[in-house]
């Protein structure tokens, strides 16, 4: 499949973001969720909305497990699932104002985000397979919860702040009905 020009600018956004991944910064503050926010938002093909983000997210990983070891880890299926979860959240804003509700949008994804991926870590039985355990390990994410939050909330307003920027001197990639 060929990707047409707006798709190809919306996966360089993703790719960038991907890239943030290596540099450092402050616990979870990462575009992971953004990335698949903005996918699912502004990617018209549904299954490219799910495939580019993820695909982008993937070789973060590993050039990630190549640099430092860190890219492959045992939950990371629920990273994934959560990411795939959140496309389905750009994917109502389609074709809305989007303005009142990316924020809405990322909120809910951290929140998305958040409980799945510490289900995940709960499943690794660090914490023990019990009601406790999996209480325990929510609330030792907490103080992580705030990375997440901030990083989703600046990484959606730089994709879709300079998406809208680069569409309003470029009509062409302005919105286009969805398939």
């Amino acid at each position: 499949m060929q990707l047409d020009n707006r798709t190809k600018l919306i996966t360089l956004f993703i790719a960038l973001g991907a890239l943030s991944r290596l540099i450092p910064h402050p616990f979870n503050f990462t575009p992971v969720a953004a990335m698949a926010l903005f996918g699912g938002t502004y990617i018209l093909n549904k299954r490219m909305a799910f495939f580019i983000p993820m695909a982008t997210m993937f070789l973060s990983d590993v050039v990630m497990q190549l640099v430092n070891g860190t890219g492959f880890y045992q939950d990371m299926g629920f990273v994934y699932g959560a990411m795939a979860l959140i496309t389905l959240i750009g994917f109502a804003l389609r074709g809305k104002d989007q303005r009142p509700a990316i924020m809405v949008a990322s909120l809910t994804g951290s929140i998305l985000f958040f409980f799945i991926t510490n289900f995940g870590t709960w499943t690794t039985g660090l914490y023990g397979y019990t009601t406790q355990g999996l209480m325990n390990c929510y609330v030792a994410a907490i103080p992580f919860f705030k990375g997440t939050v901030l990083g989703d909330l600046f990484y959606n307003l730089v994709f879709f702040g300079a998406f809208g920027l680069y569409s309003h001197f470029n009509p062409a990639f302005a919105e286009k009905k969805t398939r």
